[in-house]
């Protein structure tokens, strides 16, 4: 259950309650693919960085280790350590950004895996099922990504074909948590606003998909190749047909300066790759802009990441020596690079909180959102 604490302009702070605990908003998911955050960090280190949410990957632990293993081990949670929500995605964007070879029917969609190239079919009662054995807190539909650009006609098409599948998705879930065996019998669904660039469908959509009552409500397809101000149009033209006591859940963005325009416009839940990959290859977002640590200037830097940061790694650790480790390749480098960056961003949205709190939001969003972009 979402509720609506305070407004500014369109920003909203809120709550929202899970079978798993209440979620501050709005929040950032913190991406754990196959069950674990790439970089080496583990449910346990997910609490020292303020996270909130994490977010699994329902195609990939299909494929492995299985769903079915996951359910024997006694679900996600139980099988991570992780006692807090957990969001699985539907399956969905995989399948349409992994598989070479696929064929979507009304049914669903037959495509090869990724792995080893065994043909798999996924639908949205597969996909619901898949994730009721994940025991997730709440579980995305099965909806079909398109890319962009795409014909109207096409993307037309596909949106009437994603509210079917919603439709499916609901029934097929509240079968899945009336059985007795179900691991969360309480898992929670959210539906998916698809139409590509194409305001009208995309109006037209989330008007249908908001009847059906369902526990939130994402934006999906998007960053996925078309403008920043695109997605902004987007979300602007979206935002006053998403009903206002419902979580609205940004999928797959982004960067700080567009997750703060898109709580500007009225978002409350995101998730990206970005701060755990970027982290990876040495690209560390701080409060004065991205730092690249893998420049010489900082090979005899004694002070820390970013001063105004209290992370384990800026608490402990200096420039020149986070250069050193990526420098020599160690493991231990790229850790120390995503828990700082998971943690500047679950600590930028607990400051957006804040902000909203007091009403200085849209003050404070004009003055950082220069800086935050900008490479050091």
């Amino acid at each position: 259950m979402y509720r609506l604490l305070k407004t500014e302009n369109k920003a909203r702070r809120g709550e929202f309650e899970t079978p798993h605990g209440t979620i501050q908003t709005p929040a950032f998911m913190n991406v754990a693919t196959c069950a674990a955050i790439k970089g080496g960090l583990s449910a346990l280190d997910l609490k020292d960085i303020k996270c909130q949410v994490m977010l699994s990957n329902t195609y990939h632990l299909h494929l492995r280790p299985t769903d079915n293993v996951v359910k024997e081990l006694g679900g996600l949670h139980k099988m991570t350590g992780w006692d807090g929500p957990i969001l699985t995605d539907s399956g969905g964007f995989q399948v349409f950004s992994l598989a070479k070879l696929r064929n979507i029917k009304e049914e669903g969609v037959t495509f090869n895996s990724h792995i080893n190239g065994q043909k798999i079919f996924m639908g949205p009662e597969e996909s619901m099922q898949i994730q009721s054995n994940l025991g997730s807190t709440i579980a995305m539909a099965f909806d079909e990504c398109v890319e962009n650009p795409a014909t109207y006609e096409y993307a037309k098409q596909s949106v009437a074909r994603t509210t079917r599948w919603l439709k499916r998705c609901k029934a097929e879930m509240q079968r899945l948590n009336s059985l007795p065996d179900t691991i969360n019998p309480r898992q929670m669904l959210f539906g998916i606003n698809q139409g590509c660039t194409f305001d009208d469908l995309r109006v037209e959509h989330m008007k249908e998909i908001a009847e059906l009552d369902l526990d939130g409500y994402a934006i999906g397809g998007l960053a996925v190749g078309e403008t920043a101000e695109e997605m902004y149009r987007i979300i602007e033209a979206v935002e006053p047909h998403m009903p206002k006591d419902k979580i609205r859940y940004l999928m797959g963005v982004g960067t700080p300066v567009n997750i703060i325009e898109a709580v500007a416009r009225g978002v409350d839940l995101f998730d990206c790759v970005m701060p755990s990959r970027n982290a990876r290859h040495g690209h560390l977002f701080t409060s004065k802009g991205i730092v690249n640590i893998h420049n010489a200037k900082y090979t005899l830097d004694q002070t820390p990441l970013d001063e105004n940061c209290d992370c384990p790694v800026c608490r402990n650790f200096t420039k020149a020596y986070l250069r050193h480790l990526f420098a020599a390749g160690e493991m231990l480098g790229m850790r120390l690079g995503v828990i700082h960056n998971l943690y500047f961003y679950n600590n930028l949205m607990e400051i957006i909180r804040v902000k909203i709190e007091n009403g200085n939001f849209e003050q404070w969003k004009d003055d950082v959102i220069p800086i935050l972009g900008k490479r050091i």
